[in-house]
């Protein structure tokens, strides 16, 4: 069995990671430790509070309790708003505190492009649009072409877990872009473990979601590289072998 523990922040789409478990076949457990979120709007200077260091080490400590065998911050938009170099410092606490492997999904969604290869994405986030363009910087910093961005423009993280998974669907499709090589979804907000098999099947191409690559990234820390058949997507059926991480050792 293998353990890879999650820092989630507040209460939204954390029941994603149980169905995540159960799509991977059951030999993985995904365990979560909430951080604390004074509310959970999607504005600059609330990601910033959720990714603060204070609040990261506490998760961490605790999570260091729990056996796991790497950690992912699991919180695109409080790891992409600190830019590059800020999220790697978020690593490197969360991995001191720890004792551990440690990532965040910011850096999970570059790392799966290195693996898929794929450097020209589009964007269907479900952020307002000021947020989304920071996370278009911090892909162009990581070296990721971004070829569209589409902002559906939801005030909160609670609204975006209570989504209708159809409602989800029309707004990833609908904003694909013939250049895209892979489509991002990046809110970890967001029910997706049971949508990325439709989605992919119906664009025909990759697509990436914040839970998915979160759970992705862990299993490659912990050492679990092969390609998974029964995982969600494109993206485990690669596995992560061929990953040259950008995070420091």
């Amino acid at each position: 069995m293998t353990r890879v523990g999650f820092l989630y922040p507040g209460s939204s789409a954390e029941d994603d990671y149980k169905a995540f478990e159960d799509l991977l076949g059951g030999d993985v457990e995904l365990p979560l430790v909430h951080t604390p979120l004074s509310d959970d709007l999607h504005v600059l200077e609330r990601l910033l509070e959720a990714g603060g260091e204070a609040s990261l080490v506490k998760g961490a400590q605790e999570i260091a309790a729990m056996d796991v065998e790497a950690t992912v911050w699991a919180c695109t938009g409080g790891g992409f708003v600190y830019g590059w170099e800020g999220t790697r410092r978020q690593v490197e606490r969360v991995r001191q505190a720890t004792g551990g492997p440690a990532s965040s999904t910011s850096c999970a969604f570059v790392h799966a492009l290195i693996r898929l290869r794929l450097p020209r994405v589009a964007i269907a986030a479900t952020y307002p649009d000021e947020i989304s363009q920071r996370f278009v910087e911090f892909l162009s910093e990581a070296g990721v072409s971004v070829v569209s961005v589409a902002s559906h423009g939801i005030a909160t993280a609670a609204e975006v877990a209570y989504l209708d998974p159809d409602e989800v669907l029309d707004f990833v499709i609908s904003n694909d872009h013939p250049r895209a090589e892979a489509v991002l979804v990046p809110d970890t907000a967001l029910h997706s473990a049971h949508l990325i098999e439709p989605l992919e099947a119906l664009l025909g191409k990759t697509v990436l979601t914040a839970n998915q690559v979160s759970v992705w990234e862990g299993l490659r820390l912990a050492g679990r590289t092969e390609p998974r058949a029964t995982g969600p997507g494109m993206l485990f059926r690669a596995g992560s072998a061929a990953v040259t991480s950008l995070l420091p050792d």
